[in-house]
C-alpha cells in the first residue's frame, strides 16, 4: 500500500530523428534612427500647500476610522466576556442551590 508505484515505460516507436535546421542569412539594413530625449518613466510630482493639506487631512481621516474600529472590537470583546462572566456566575449559583435542596 505504501510502496511507490513506479511507471511503466511505454515501448519506444522507433528512432527519432531532430528537425533540419535551415540556415538563415542577415542582411544589414538601415540602422534606427535613435530617440532624440529620453522620456521619464513616471511624471514628477510636486506638492503645492493644498495638495499638502489633503494629504494630510486624508492621513488623519483613515486613522481616526481605523482607530474607531479597532476600540469598536475591543469593546465589542470586553462586553461579550463581561456577559459570559455573569452566565457563569448565575449558573454556579443554579448549580450550587439546587445541590443543597438535595
Amino acid at each position: 500500500m505504501f510502496q511507490p508505484k513506479i511507471p511503466t515505460m511505454p515501448q519506444p516507436s522507433g528512432l527519432v530523428t531532430p528537425p533540419a535546421v535551415q540556415p538563415t542569412t542577415i542582411t544589414p539594413g538601415t540602422p534606427a534612427p535613435a530617440p532624440a530625449a529620453p522620456e521619464p518613466s513616471r511624471p514628477v510630482v510636486q506638492l503645492t500647500p493644498g495638495t499638502a493639506v489633503a494629504l494630510v487631512g486624508a492621513g488623519t481621516a483613515v486613522v481616526l476610522v481605523v482607530g474607531t474600529v479597532l476600540v469598536s472590537l475591543l469593546l465589542a470583546v470586553a462586553v461579550t466576556s463581561a456577559s459570559v462572566a455573569v452566565c457563569a456566575v448565575v449558573l454556579r449559583f443554579l448549580i450550587a442551590s439546587d445541590a443543597k435542596r438535595r
